[in-house]
């Protein structure tokens, strides 16, 4: 079972500028991390928008939604987020909320289900891979999730859209990391405008970015 994460990031390593909280879920200045994916098709689709561009983005992404089977997210990004999903997120499939308070599992328009776990990383990963079937699971974030399952040896994949501003604080993709790295195997990489589209093959058998 494969495990991918695809977030976009600034120059300086954030994937939120400071400040996010549940008004402001991606922080002060956050937002221009992710403008340059509201435009394609299958982003708006997936929100359940018309039209949009058509491009080696859409149908990159498209891909990932088509491979995801189940989604592993935080907590926070949980209720930051649940203000603008509205009754009918995104997800479209099992979504396990990483939390310390137990909550009945919570159905949405559209085929998405929150599923609250309390039993930490290693068992929900299990529970996504169960849910998922022969699909794989998406890693949402925050980063604090991608953290531990880099950490825990749990993810594949890491998708990331490098955008060329410097947000100079918020929250970083890779922070206090120790000596839990990954190697990271560029596997493709584009441009698009200004936006920079990398991908990586995840693997646990070094100390470094190869």
């Amino acid at each position: 079972m494969a495990a991918f994460a695809d977030l976009s990031i600034s120059l300086d390593g954030f994937i939120t500028g400071p400040d996010s909280s549940e008004e402001h879920p991606l922080g002060t200045g956050g937002r221009i991390l992710h403008e340059w994916v509201y435009q394609l098709g299958s982003w708006r689709e997936r929100h359940g928008l018309d039209g949009g561009m058509e491009s080696h983005e859409s149908a990159h992404l498209q891909s990932l939604i088509d491979r995801t089977g189940a989604v592993i997210i935080g907590r926070t990004m949980f209720d930051h987020g649940e203000r603008y999903w509205g009754s009918r997120p995104p997800f479209h499939v099992p979504v396990f909320v990483l939390t310390h308070e137990p909550r009945p599992p919570q159905e949405m328009e559209g085929g998405t289900t929150f599923i609250f776990w309390t039993d930490g990383l290693a068992a929900a990963y299990q529970a996504a891979k169960a849910a998922a079937g022969e699909k794989e699971i998406s890693v949402g974030g925050g980063a604090d999730v991608v953290q531990q399952c880099l950490a825990a040896g749990l993810l594949n994949e890491l998708h990331l859209h490098i955008v060329p501003v410097l947000l100079g604080d918020g929250v970083r993709l890779f922070e206090h990391r120790g000596n839990h790295l990954p190697n990271l195997e560029l596997t493709s990489q584009s441009t698009s405008g200004s936006v920079i589209h990398a991908s990586f093959r995840v693997s646990q058998s070094g100390g470094g970015v190869q």
